[in-house]
């Protein structure tokens, strides 16, 4: 399988999608995860445990609400986003939010509950403590940030159900192998496969790469 037009759109867009996914589930997930380590509030149990179940969801069945939700008749259908990059990005925000949420609140949860404490009565303020929270956590929040990432590059059924598989569209790599495979070209399957890998490999190392930098410090 020749590194064509059609498997860099194919390879570009599957990046793009991930990525933007990972972090708008980085934005959310990192503040909420802190904010149920952190708190102290009724329901907060009941809350982690939708979060904790949320870690689990199986991704064709966020794919099926995210369809019937921006399906035409759906309450978000006049956006008209079912079958477009954007509606594969939600879907793989539902997946992957949940995992950074739960992994940022019980990495902070780990942490010396002493360590709130002394920073407050060294006159920190909240968003002092909580950063240097963040600092100490650091090593499990980067985990926190792979184990989002992996989870939406290598999904596949929701952004079938929400994308289409459209070409030069919504066409990313796991779709793409599972398109060769039905056809029976199971080399150029084994090709993309390989190309996903890779991909995967290459940002999970670097991030790796960071992690064990931040732990020498």
């Amino acid at each position: 399988m020749g590194f064509d037009a059609d498997v860099f759109a194919i390879t570009s867009l599957s990046l793009q999608v991930s990525l933007i996914a990972t972090a708008i589930s980085l934005i959310l997930g990192l503040p909420f995860g802190t904010w149920l380590a952190l708190g102290n509030f009724r329901g907060r149990s009941f809350l982690l445990s939708v979060v904790n179940t949320g870690m689990a969801l199986p991704p064709v069945v966020v794919g099926l609400v995210v369809a019937m939700t921006l399906w035409r008749s759906g309450p978000l259908g006049d956006l008209r986003l079912i079958y477009t990059p954007w509606a594969i990005v939600i879907a793989q925000t539902v997946i992957s939010a949940p995992v950074v949420m739960g992994l940022t609140a019980a990495a902070l949860e780990a942490l010396d509950p002493r360590l709130k404490q002394q920073l407050l009565g060294l006159g920190a303020s909240r968003l002092q403590m909580i950063w240097h929270l963040w600092r100490e956590a650091r090593l499990p929040l980067l985990a926190a940030l792979m184990a989002g990432f992996g989870s939406v590059i290598s999904e596949v059924g929701a952004s079938m159900m929400v994308g289409g598989n459209i070409k030069g569209q919504t066409r990313v790599l796991t779709t793409a192998i599972v398109l060769e495979t039905s056809k029976g070209e199971f080399e150029r399957a084994l090709a993309l496969s390989a190309l996903l890998l890779v991909i995967t490999y290459l940002i999970n190392l670097a991030l790796t790469w960071i992690q064990q930098k931040g732990a020498k410090r």
